[in-house]
């Protein structure tokens, strides 16, 4: 735990979300459980083993030491989440939590929800992966992207303020859809999304209706009971790419499966959709580093290599 606290003394914590210590890549003995992330004003402890309040009460004066040095006569706000089996327990340790809860990321506002479930609404690893739709989607004459397992939709966000003229977002949870909504309501987008609230695998008509697509956003959970299970299903969806991409155009596939490396993907890939040439893997943020690269969140991206129109 030494070392986490040696993180916070210290920390300077970012105006955008960001996480600020990652025990979880291995690279700190004795802190691979732990983790530290910061959704303006709100600290986010989670911890993957059950702490004792002693240490709790270590943690917690830590970082109101570092926070009174950082922000002087601001009330420290931070929450505790205990993720062993069963549901995750979350709980308020000192102050308060904005309601609703708002935070950045370059420019973009999101809707958070740090007191609620183990996905907080914002995935922080994949804030590269954001980056680069961004970049990719300002490069291209009035995309049309396909935005699948869409969550809560910040891939969408990030295309339509790079201009892409139309996302169509897919998933089958409600609630995240409507947080999505949201998202976009936040940032001034009022035109170019379209929201499928269905199973991906019973919808692909609709899908295909929309495409082709300059961009598709293949970003699935690895393990979803009665959902998705990546084993077994992200071959389906790979055998539908090269139908649904545009000439010359380009995949983002994602997968946060420990258990599971880059040779998964790219030998399905291969197999299934040979016609799509393999591009790069991006870096994860820098504070995700992992003491084995293949453990971490993987984002590969593959074109299409047919000459546009």
């Amino acid at each position: 735990m030494q070392a986490l606290i040696d993180h916070i003394a210290a920390m300077q914590p970012p105006v955008d979300a960001a996480r600020i210590f990652h025990g979880r890549g291995g690279r700190y003995p004795g802190c691979e459980h732990l983790a530290l992330d910061w959704f303006a004003p709100v600290f986010v402890l989670t911890s993957f083993q059950t702490l004792e309040e002693g240490a709790l009460a270590v943690l917690g004066d830590a970082l109101a030491a570092r926070w009174a040095q950082l922000s002087p006569g601001t009330p420290l706000n931070w929450v505790y989440q205990c993720r062993t089996a069963g549901p995750a327990q979350t709980r308020l340790m000192a102050g308060s939590v904005p309601e609703p809860h708002e935070v950045t990321e370059d420019g973009a506002r999101y809707r958070v929800h740090v007191q609620q479930g183990q996905n907080h609404g914002l995935f922080l690893d994949m804030a590269q992966g954001r980056r680069w739709v961004r970049a990719h989607v300002a490069g291209i004459s009035k995309a049309k992207v396909l935005n699948l397992f869409s969550y809560t939709c910040a891939f969408s966000v990030v295309a339509l303020q790079a201009c892409a003229r139309q996302v169509v977002n897919v998933d089958m949870s409600h609630g995240a859809m409507a947080i999505g909504q949201q998202n976009h309501r936040l940032n001034g987008i009022t035109t170019g999304a379209s929201f499928l609230m269905h199973d991906i695998f019973s919808t692909w008509g609709k899908i295909s209706r929309g495409g082709p697509y300059d961009l598709i956003i293949v970003d699935p959970p690895s393990y979803q009971k009665g959902s998705f299970v990546a084993t077994k299903d992200y071959a389906r969806l790979m055998r539908r790419l090269p139908d649904l991409l545009e000439l010359g155009g380009s995949v983002l596939l994602c997968l946060n499966a420990p258990e599971l490396d880059c040779d998964f993907l790219q030998d399905q890939m291969r197999e299934l959709a040979p016609g799509l040439e393999y591009v790069e893997r991006l870096d994860n943020p820098e504070v995700f580093a992992d003491a084995f690269p293949e453990r971490a969140l993987k984002v590969l991206v593959y074109r299409d290599p047919s000459p546009t129109a």
